[in-house]
């Protein structure tokens, strides 16, 4: 490096930073080392008594479980990072020095060194997941690993008609075409919707985990679904940034940096990245690491209560000892990021970097979560002290819907009776926790906000969390009423009171604006407010025909059935129904930024239009003599006082009610603001004229005077 550059001086020698690979490996390695080791002890990989698919299966299935589990965080991670943290150009001296060297790229180093990382941990996933899925039903089948016909025959019924076998297959499908598109897709738009797609196999991933066959099986799907999505950032995060070592070295000076030297070594050994990239990429990583980690914790913390029912099996159970240990080592990462946090990365900037320090740091976390996740493999193929088999005297609504049927409906039960869906405990808590510090934040700045829109907002998130964790959730799965209830208070109350918060609006004036050619929150929440989805979706018809005629699609054909029967469309459903009563009160009542709001007397026609439909529907379900979904609701076995056709037509009431009710509040906000636009449309053309003289209006009248006298003669 040029003499003439101090600041860039080393004070830490970076030769334990320039082999990344091996020193990651050494430290991946801890978590075959803790998986084997854990395997010995709790006897879970010795052969079986009945059937024994030999070593290589009992060894081989935890070990490639591991190495999955790893590759799909380090890849999904990549891309994330890519996406929203690493700038996708090159800055301008380092454009210049590419064309000048006639060279057809111009992406930022760090940016193409992440993609490769994806790129490559892609591949390992792919095949890590085809070895997983072979050797699943070798275990489950007891067969040894052959290339037999029987074996053959075998394998591609358990892919075609058993669950883990077309979950495993899922993964596998998702994880190739991941993998195949990263390595063509450079824009960060689409490296978005790559991400998507990659946590998308966290969903099978879950149906088919060791939890899902537990007894609360909603919590226990959705709590580990939100564990593996933690873990992807977190573990998935820091992997690479120990493969980014020398990008990211912050003794690693850019190039074109001026003072750099033109000729020196550092440049003839490539482009390197400047120190406040270091700070900059370690600080948002923090940030996602952060809530990763509650996320992890608070997830880990429910699923294990699903399995433990006494503290003391913690430490009399091979399984307990296993969360023992997780539990501690999450506790010795969450202290190690506190030390990234508040002492090494604000020092990064300083003089006395602590360079070496901050990668040995990040070489020991990447070493006790890799032990983490070998230890988590061996947990998978453990009994838990709870049993997880139905009784055998289980009634019908235990087996329809896997729980047992609640107490007989009553006013206060509504509000009183819970079962959480920590799916939507984590959203709602999330989105209540940024709003108020999005609002304190403007506040510290002199910036004002409405209290009215923070107490709509946050009102709005309470009637979500109960239609989704309450009263309406536990009896919309056994009554009718109970999910007419669940489905109008999704569509036409909660979304009322949450657009009338403006968080968009919050959100455009509390996120910092990046300047670095990143996309931070700010600027996805802008390209998503301009795209083309949102000019169709936020059309007012279109909007209004997707809010309309989801009742009617959805309660007159099959999907009903699959949402009462299946987890995943039973959740699809709650954010469906969430999103087109959201996007049909933005329209129509709502002050954030759309492509295009509707004329008022547009909005009012629009209103009415949904008034009647809804009257029409729910005057014809109320009056059915056929029962809808008789195989669901018609045999849950409850004595009640109503039959099931008595409850439809009831929950056909209610779906007038809770239809009409809100839509004339919603008028009544209507017109509202178009009395306040009026005013304010009225107050500026009376400062107009009073500027002007009434210029305008004389003009108007001149003109009128003029085709007066022109006409006169004839």
């Amino acid at each position: 490096m040029s003499s003439s550059a101090p600041t860039l001086q080393r004070q830490t020698p970076d030769r334990f930073w320039t082999a990344p690979l091996p020193l990651t490996a050494a430290a991946l390695c801890a978590g075959l080392l803790a998986l084997i080791v854990t395997g010995v002890l709790s006897g879970v990989n010795d052969p079986g008594e009945l059937s024994d698919p030999g070593a290589l299966t009992r060894w081989g299935l935890p070990i490639a479980r591991f190495v999955h589990h790893l590759a799909m965080a380090t890849a999904i991670a990549a891309v994330i990072l890519a996406a929203v943290a690493v700038p996708p150009q090159a800055g301008p001296r380092r454009r210049k020095k590419l064309q000048d060297d006639q060279s057809p790229a111009a992406e930022h180093p760090l940016f193409t060194r992440t993609l490769q990382i994806a790129g490559l941990a892609g591949v390992v996933w792919t095949v890590a997941a085809v070895a997983v899925l072979v050797l699943s039903f070798s275990s489950l089948s007891g067969l040894e690993l052959s290339a037999s016909d029987s074996f053959a025959a075998g394998f591609f019924g358990y892919v075609q008609s058993i669950a883990t076998g077309q979950a495993w297959a899922a993964v596998v499908l998702i994880a190739a075409v991941f993998t195949t598109l990263v390595t063509a897709v450079r824009a960060p738009g689409g490296l978005f919707f790559i991400a998507v797609l990659g946590l998308t196999s966290i969903l099978p991933m879950a149906l088919v985990g060791h939890s899902a066959s537990g007894d609360d099986h909603y919590a226990a799907v959705n709590s580990l679904g939100l564990h593996l999505l933690g873990v992807v950032i977190w573990v998935g995060g820091l992997v690479v940034l120990a493969l980014l070592g020398p990008a990211l070295s912050p003794d690693a000076a850019d190039p074109q940096r001026p003072g750099a030297g033109g000729d020196s070594e550092a440049q003839r050994r490539g482009p390197k990245q400047a120190p406040g990239m270091t700070e900059t990429l370690l600080r948002r990583y923090s940030a996602l690491a952060g809530l990763a980690l509650l996320t992890v914790a608070a997830s880990g913390v429910i699923n294990a209560s699903l399995r433990i029912e006494m503290l003391g099996q913690l430490t009399s159970t091979s399984y307990g000892l296993m969360i023992s240990a997780k539990l501690l080592a999450t506790l010795a990462l969450a202290a190690i990021g506190w030390m990234h946090r508040s002492w090494i990365i604000p020092r990064l900037s300083s003089g006395a970097r602590p360079a070496g320090l901050l990668f040995q740091l990040i070489l020991v976390e990447v070493a006790i979560m890799a032990a983490v996740i070998g230890v988590s493999a061996i947990l998978g193929r453990t009994a838990p002290p709870v049993p997880q088999d139905l009784p055998p005297d289980a009634t019908p609504a235990r087996l329809l819907t896997g729980y047992d049927l609640p107490p007989e409906p009553s006013g206060t039960l509504w509000l009183t009776l819970w079962r959480p869906d920590w799916l939507w405990v984590a959203i709602v808590v999330f989105l209540a926790a940024w709003y108020v510090l999005a609002m304190l934040r403007m506040r510290r700045r002199g910036d004002s906000w409405s209290l009215l829109r923070a107490a709509s907002w946050l009102f709005g998130l309470l009637v979500l969390l109960w239609v989704t964790s309450g009263g309406p959730a536990v009896y919309g799965m056994v009554l009718f009423s109970g999910h007419m209830i669940q489905h109008m208070t999704l569509t036409m109350v909660a979304p009322i009171f949450m657009v009338m918060g403006s968080p968009v609006t919050l959100a455009l004036r509390a996120l910092d604006v990046r300047t670095d050619g990143t996309r931070g929150p700010r600027e996805w929440i802008l390209w998503l407010v301009h795209s083309r989805f949102s000019k169709i979706v936020t059309n007012p018809i279109v909007a209004a025909v997707n809010f309309a005629g989801s009742l009617l699609i959805f309660y007159y054909t099959p999907i009903f059935g699959l949402v009462l029967e299946f987890h995943v469309g039973h959740e699809l459903m709650i954010f469906h129904f969430l999103a087109t009563g959201y996007i049909f009160a933005l329209v129509l009542i709502g002050q954030d930024p759309l492509p295009a709001r509707p004329a008022h007397p547009m909005r009012l026609i629009i209103l009415l239009a949904t008034m009647v439909f809804h009257a029409f529907l729910a005057v014809a379900m109320t009056s059915s003599d056929q029962l809808i979904q008789a195989a669901w609701f018609g045999n849950m076995g409850y004595d009640w006082g109503f039959t099931a056709l008595e409850d439809q037509r009831s929950g056909g009431e209610l779906m007038w009610a809770l239809g009409e009710i809100p839509a004339i509040l919603m008028s009544f906000v209507a017109g509202v603001i178009w009395s306040r636009e009026d005013k304010r449309e009225t107050k500026r053309l009376d400062r107009e004229a009073d500027r002007t003289g009434d210029a305008e209006l004389n003009d108007y009248n001149d003109m009128f005077a003029e085709m007066a006298e022109r006409d006169g003669p004839r």
